[in-house]
């Protein structure tokens, strides 16, 4: 056996062992590969399935349960009496955001109408969403019925939800409701056309 041939052997087995390696590098991504598919999958999933209008709903929730104020406030003769509009009024008109126009005057934004314009943004996306004619879809049609539902029973029930701001708010999720169900079936119609066709 010559230098030369020891020299040859090295290198067979130093190329063996490279080759190894990548090809237990691209098992190994491919692995990972295959577990982030799953993931964007189940992400995909959930964001089918729930209606984004829950979001401003939740959030509107979230101020009259913990920021309303008492439905009962006491006058200047230390009598109770009882509030005639919803004590979280004050909160919705309050500002949420200012700023100087060109005109001279400022312009005003109050945190009822920052819910109504974020509930606005999603209500588009949910219309978007609706063009699918997955399962998905069909269930998110439900859940977003079960969230008009629930928006009903506020509105009707509890006295800080007597607000225009959420009754604007309970309209957008009803329009969720039929636009996307109009939408679904346009498109399932639209689909099923073409495969006949």
């Amino acid at each position: 056996m010559t230098g030369n041939d020891m020299d040859k052997g090295s290198r067979g087995l130093i190329f063996g062992m490279f080759a190894a390696k990548k090809e237990h590098r691209a098992r190994k991504n491919g692995a990972h590969s295959h577990s982030r598919t799953e993931k964007g999958s189940l992400m995909r999933a959930i964001f089918g399935i729930f209606p984004l209008l829950v979001i401003p709903v939740a959030l509107y929730n979230l101020l009259a349960f913990g920021f309303g104020g008492s439905l009962e406030t006491v006058n200047e003769f230390g009598e109770a009496v009882k509030a005639d509009v919803a004590p979280i009024q004050g909160l919705l008109n309050s500002t949420f955001f200012s700023l100087p126009m060109i005109s001279g005057v400022k312009w005003v934004l109050s945190k009822g109408d920052a819910i109504l314009l974020a509930a606005i943004v999603f209500l588009f996306l949910e219309i978007l969403k609706s063009t699918s004619t997955g399962t998905s879809t069909i269930v998110n049609h439900a859940v977003s019925m079960m969230l008009f539902i629930l928006c009903m029973i506020e509105f009707l029930l509890a006295p800080n939800f007597a607000t225009s701001t959420f009754f604007i708010l309970m309209s957008m999720t009803l329009l969720d409701v039929l636009a996307g169900v109009v939408v679904t079936i346009v498109s399932a119609r639209r689909d099923f056309g073409m495969e006949n066709g």
